[in-house]
C-alpha cells in the first residue's frame, strides 16, 4: 500500500475498503483517491490502477 498511488494525480494515500480477503491477501475491494475521487477495483486478488478513460 505504501508504494500504490493514483495515476492520475500521482497522490497518496489511497484508502482501501476490502469487501473479501483471505488469510494472506486482499480478494476483492477498492482503492479511493480521495483528491480525485475516482475508485479503482481490486479483483482476484489485483488492484487495476489504469486510469479512467475520458
Amino acid at each position: 500500500m505504501d508504494i500504490l498511488a493514483c495515476p492520475v494525480c500521482k497522490g497518496h494515500p489511497l484508502e482501501l475498503t476490502v469487501k473479501k480477503e483471505d488469510e494472506k491477501e486482499i480478494l476483492e475491494g477498492t482503492l479511493r483517491c480521495a483528491k480525485c475521487k475516482i475508485d479503482y477495483p481490486i479483483e482476484d486478488g489485483i488492484p487495476n490502477m489504469l486510469p479512467p478513460e475520458k
